[in-house]
């Protein structure tokens, strides 16, 4: 009688020949922790600049909106593939695929932090000489924090859950595990796979719920 699939994918994850090697779930859980840092790290660059110049300005917002939905519609298969026929197999592909994928997210937390801020707080701090960029970074920008968190919550999220798109293209990462698993039919593999992407992506989540929570007001966190 055949096994249940989900039952052998934990015996899988249970042998202790995955957890040592250079295919071991340790490295290849690393591997995929980087190439997720990447991604949001190189978004964020671009992204948290425009959404706090959109925020504290108040310009090109509709753009900006505009923008981060068009980019939400972008399949990332898609995007992988696109990018790997014209750059070639290797982490160039992916990894423009992530940070297009992560823009979005990073881009509405910035401009929504900055015009979460109080009004009267600000014209209070205008009025007491400070500059736009002061006003900027150290009024809008504390105030607002939990929502920058919060975009870089949700890129970090959407990028670590199709991070496993890297081994698509020859690159590492838990994807491994999953097109090894398609392509010879182990489904346990597959499923095990899966399960590590899912763990990882609410580990993550997790700590990134606390950290935001941790950077709003101190009533708040008062429980």
């Amino acid at each position: 009688m055949n096994q249940n699939p989900f039952l052998q994918s934990l015996h899988w994850l249970a042998e202790s020949s995955r957890w040592s090697g250079p295919d071991g779930i340790p490295i290849r859980t690393l591997e995929h922790l980087g190439y997720t840092a990447l991604g949001v790290v190189v978004a964020a660059l671009l992204a948290i600049p425009l959404g706090l110049a959109v925020g504290h300005t108040g310009r090109f917002k509709g753009l900006a909106v505009a923008t981060a939905g068009a980019a939400r519609a972008l399949p990332t298969l898609g995007l992988v593939t696109l990018f790997a026929l014209l750059m070639g197999i290797g982490l160039t592909a992916p990894l423009l695929s992530f940070v297009i994928l992560a823009i979005p997210s990073l881009l509405a937390g910035a401009y929504s932090a900055i015009e979460s801020a109080d009004p009267a707080t600000v014209d209070a701090a205008r009025a007491q000489g400070m500059t736009e960029l002061q006003i900027l970074t150290r009024v809008e920008l504390p105030l607002g924090m939990p929502l920058l968190i919060g975009g870089v919550r949700g890129a970090t999220v959407q990028v670590v859950a199709t991070a496993m798109l890297a081994a698509y293209v020859g690159n590492g990462g838990l994807g491994r595990y999953i097109f090894q698993g398609l392509g010879s039919q182990n489904y346990p593999q597959m499923i095990a796979g899966s399960l590590l992407v899912i763990a990882l992506a609410l580990l993550l989540d997790l700590a990134l719920l606390l950290l935001q929570r941790l950077t709003g007001p101190r009533s708040a966190r008062t429980p």
